[in-house]
C-alpha cells in the first residue's frame, strides 16, 4: 500500500525557506515537511560525492517521514545529486516516489526572459563549478549566452543577517560588478541558489532597471503546480490540510530563530541527526 504524506522541501541550509514559501502559496491546501541539514551547511564548497551522500541521507529521511514527493530547494544538492538519486537510487529505494530539483524549472524558463540572448548566473561555487546551468539552458535556450559568477559570501552573509551593514554591501557590489563585467548585453540575472533572493531588491539597486533580477521560487512553484496536473498519480499520493512541519539537523531553537526571520511567521522545528 502506498503511503500518502506531504511534499518533502530540503535544503543545506535555509534558503530553501524562500522556495517553501512560494509552493505554500501557489499550493495552499497541500501539505508541507522542510528539512533543513542546517548542522552540515553549507554545501556550496563540497565535492560532488560528500553533497550526493548528505543528500541522498536527507531524501531518504523524507522518504521515511511518508513524503511521496521531494523538492531539493537547493542549486547545490541539485546541481551535484538529483540526477543520480533519480536514475541510480530511486529505482532501488522508492520506485513510485519523484525527486525533482529547481535547475530544470529556472532553465525552462530563462530563455524566454532574455531580450539580448545573455544572462548572467549567480551561484554558489559548487553550483557554478558543476556547469549545471549552462547545460540545461543550452537544452531550452540553445542561443542564449551564458555568464557566471561565483558567490561564496553571500549565504553566510544572508544567514547571519550582514548583508546590509557595511562590510557584507561592499561582498554584494564586487560580485555584482564582476558579473556585469562579463558583458555589456546581459540584461537578465538569475539567483542561481535559494538564499539570494533575500538579496534581490539590492541587487535590482545596484544593477539598475534595465536589468531583469530573477528569483526562482515562483518559477518552481509554477511548474510543481503544472507537473502535478501532469502526474496525478503522484498529486493523489499527497495530503492536503494545509500543514507545514520543520525538521533540522541543527538545534531546533537556533533554527527556529533564523527560520521565522526567513519566513516572516513564528517557526517551530523538532530535530533529526544523521
Amino acid at each position: 500500500m502506498e503511503l500518502h504524506g506531504p511534499i518533502g522541501v530540503f535544503d543545506s541550509g535555509y534558503g530553501g525557506l524562500t522556495v517553501l514559501a512560494e509552493l505554500r502559496a501557489k499550493l495552499p491546501q497541500h501539505d508541507f515537511l522542510y528539512f533543513g541539514d542546517n548542522a552540515r551547511a553549507p554545501y556550496g564548497n563540497r565535492s560532488f560525492d560528500v553533497v550526493y551522500e548528505f543528500t541522498l541521507e536527507a531524501v531518504k529521511f523524507l522518504f521515511d517521514q511518508g513524503c511521496p514527493l521531494v523538492i531539493l530547494a537547493c542549486n547545490t544538492a541539485s546541481a551535484k545529486a538529483l540526477r543520480t538519486i533519480q536514475q541510480k537510487d530511486l529505482p532501488q529505494i522508492a520506485p513510485n516516489n519523484r525527486v525533482l530539483g529547481v535547475i530544470r524549472p529556472s532553465t525552462e524558463v530563462l530563455g524566454e526572459r532574455t531580450k539580448s540572448g545573455h544572462v548572467g548566473i549567480l551561484g554558489t561555487v559548487g553550483t557554478i563549478n558543476s556547469g549545471s546551468y549552462p547545460i540545461e539552458l543550452a537544452k531550452f535556450a540553445p542561443t542564449v549566452e551564458v555568464h557566471q559568477h561565483a558567490c561564496p559570501m553571500w549565504v553566510p552573509l544572508i544567514e547571519n543577517q550582514q548583508y546590509e551593514h557595511q562590510a557584507g554591501r561592499l561582498f554584494i557590489e564586487e560580485d555584482i560588478h564582476a558579473i556585469m563585467g562579463r558583458h555589456a548585453a546581459i540584461d537578465t540575472i538569475l539567483l542561481a541558489c535559494t538564499h539570494y533572493p533575500v538579496l534581490k531588491q539590492q541587487i535590482e539597486a545596484l544593477v539598475g532597471p534595465k536589468v531583469q533580477v530573477v528569483a526562482q521560487g515562483a518559477i518552481v512553484a509554477e511548474k510543481l503546480k503544472d507537473y502535478l496536473v501532469a502526474h496525478p498519480e503522484i498529486e493523489q499520493r499527497l495530503t492536503k490540510t494545509a500543514k507545514t512541519s520543520y525538521y533540522t539537523s541543527e538545534a531546533p531553537h537556533v533554527f527556529d530563530q533564523k527560520a521565522s526571520y526567513f519566513l516572516k511567521q513564528e517557526v517551530t522545528s523538532k530535530h533529526h541527526s544523521f
